[in-house]
């Protein structure tokens, strides 16, 4: 008998091969992809080839690059239990949100519904339609912990929408979307998600779920560039949603440009308007496919498995964990306080010593991926205590 537990064992050799890809895990104990991930090797070499493509041969081979964006939205589709064509490849969360509101044929005396803890870009978004007759109804909570209850009270015959975080931002509240879109559907109202704080990191079936839109930039648990991310549309609703920024990409032509007639994409392709960033494209394609490759139940199950080991330690040093662990509100997210002592200091305390976290809401935020280990767990615990 060698004494290791064969569980442990195993979970331990998976983490490990998937930190080898990741080389950031060399240096830092990087507990913060809630804010901005580090890259892949897979994400780094994809965007170092692309670059090496433009700078040896121009655009000779935009057809090729044109191939990723297909890839990528594949992959998307993939993830998110969709059809290819429901979504489009966009910038970011915001382009998104923004795809939807001010898409939406708004009428005055519609409203809509959103708890007050989003992250600002899913509030102002919704706060901008004030001046067209629409009345924003914006949830009071505790922290980001949304009740169901209180969506549901909120909503009426003149809801339109209702917009929430899978994940929120702050302590990392994950709410189950299916049952707020049980609620928005009853009312006649559209379910909107901002999904950057879960995807990549929990499976989601939209089709499953009863999602309309959803929209999430890779950046943070897909382990992509910032500047590139998905938009889904559910295909009921395509023509309900007015395109904003329409150009020659829009088109079914695309491409043909001495054909000038408006006639849009029969998909959500109709979204993006024009040039893509291609860079950020060949990033966030190689890494949802070495996602995939993981498994995203598996990268679940060790995000699980390591954020709890962190609350049991920052218990045991005194620190006050303000997320909510229970089993389905639980996420790649940990906030907490370490009693009398400043958030900032501390987290400029942990950069000197090469750990990464982040401060949201007066708190200290920790949010490791799967790769993070029980090494990192403790390079964090022995700087906070």
């Amino acid at each position: 008998m060698n004494g290791h537990d064969p569980q442990t064992t195993g979970q331990s050799d998976w983490t490990e091969r998937m930190r080898q890809g990741m080389p950031s895990s060399h240096r830092w104990a990087y507990l913060d992809h809630a804010a901005v991930a580090p890259l892949p090797t897979v994400a780094a070499d994809a965007m170092r080839d692309w670059v090496d493509d433009l700078a040896l041969n121009g655009a000779t081979d935009w057809n090729h690059w044109r191939d990723r964006v297909e890839r990528l939205r594949r992959s998307a589709a993939g993830l998110l239990g969709a059809d290819e064509r429901q979504i489009a490849v966009i910038r970011n969360t915001t382009e998104g949100v923004g795809l939807v509101a001010e898409g939406i044929g708004w009428q005055p005396g519609d409203n809509l519904v959103v708890p007050a803890c989003e992250f600002p870009s899913n509030l102002y978004a919704w706060r901008h339609l004030a001046d067209r007759g629409v009345e924003v109804r914006v949830l009071p909570v505790d922290l980001d912990h949304v009740g169901y209850d209180e969506i549901e009270a909120a909503c009426d015959e003149h809801t339109r929408l209702v917009a929430i975080s899978w994940i929120g931002y702050r302590t990392g509240f994950r709410i189950d979307p299916g049952r707020v879109a049980k609620i928005a559907h009853q009312h006649g109202a559209w379910l909107f998600v901002d999904a950057i704080q879960g995807l990549g990191a929990f499976p989601l079936d939209v089709k499953a779920m009863g999602i309309d839109a959803l929209a999430a930039d890779g950046h943070k648990w897909m382990l992509g560039p910032e500047g590139a991310g998905v938009f889904y549309i559910h295909p009921s609703l395509l023509d309900c949603l007015r395109p904003m920024g329409l150009g020659w990409n829009s088109v079914r032509h695309a491409g043909d440009f001495s054909n000038t007639e408006l006639d849009l994409k029969p998909h959500a392709g109709r979204y993006e308007g024009g040039t893509y960033n291609m860079a950020g494209i060949a990033g966030l394609e190689a890494s949802l496919v070495w996602l995939d490759g993981l498994g995203i139940e598996q990268i679940e199950s060790k995000i699980l498995e390591i954020t709890g080991h962190l609350c049991e330690k920052l218990t045991a040093i005194g620190g006050l964990v303000s997320s909510n662990r229970t089993p389905e509100h639980s996420s790649g997210i940990v906030s907490f306080e370490m009693p009398g002592q400043s958030p900032r200091e501390l987290m400029r305390t942990c950069r000197d010593r090469d750990v990464v976290i982040n401060c949201r809401d007066g708190r200290l935020r920790a949010s490791p991926h799967a790769y993070s280990n029980r090494d990192d767990v403790d390079r964090l615990i022995d700087v906070l205590s």
